[in-house]
């Protein structure tokens, strides 16, 4: 856990980030809860997110998968999808979760695809598909952000509500 790993990101959207000098990859390499539970981005862009997140650590008493991981990897894929297409003027904050939890994973490691279904000027819905090692679907989330502008005087972390 913790460990870098290399994010896969469109050139233009690393370069035009870089021109503002930041960091995009690092954005995604730690974050208390992702790190805790090991989620991995591998891929990021606004027409589809791909992250992975280990069963181990992540489970409830009875040794399953816990749903609020689930929820949590959909959140995480979701927000940075739509953080992508909301680009560097608009940051993405989560006002919609829905999660239906098909059947249970005891060990390995899952896998989530983010995928848009609504792209606006305002609002983003993605549909996350969890799938485990035999490509069988474990989750099904959809998750709606509200795009809001990042104020320029202040920076966008202080434009992020708390617990966002």
């Amino acid at each position: 856990m913790g460990e870098q790993h290399a994010v896969k990101f469109p050139q233009e959207v690393l370069d035009e980030y870089a021109a503002l000098g930041i960091d995009l990859p690092a954005l995604f390499s730690a974050g208390d809860l992702g790190e805790r539970m090991d989620i991995r981005i591998l891929e990021a862009s606004a027409d589809r997110v791909v992250g992975t997140m280990p069963v181990k650590g992540n489970t409830q008493p009875y040794g399953l998968l816990h749903g609020g991981a689930s929820a949590v990897l959909a959140e995480t894929l979701g927000s940075i999808g739509a953080m992508m297409h909301g680009g560097i003027t608009k940051i993405a904050v989560g006002v919609d979760l829905n999660c239906t939890h098909h059947r249970g994973a005891r060990s390995g490691v899952v896998t989530g695809v983010a995928t848009p279904v609504h792209r606006g000027r305002s609002t983003t819905t993605f549909e996350i598909v969890i799938t485990d090692e035999q490509d069988k679907r474990i989750c099904t989330a959809r998750l709606t952000c509200l795009l809001r502008e990042v104020d320029q005087s202040a920076g966008a972390a202080a434009e992020a509500p708390a617990g966002a």
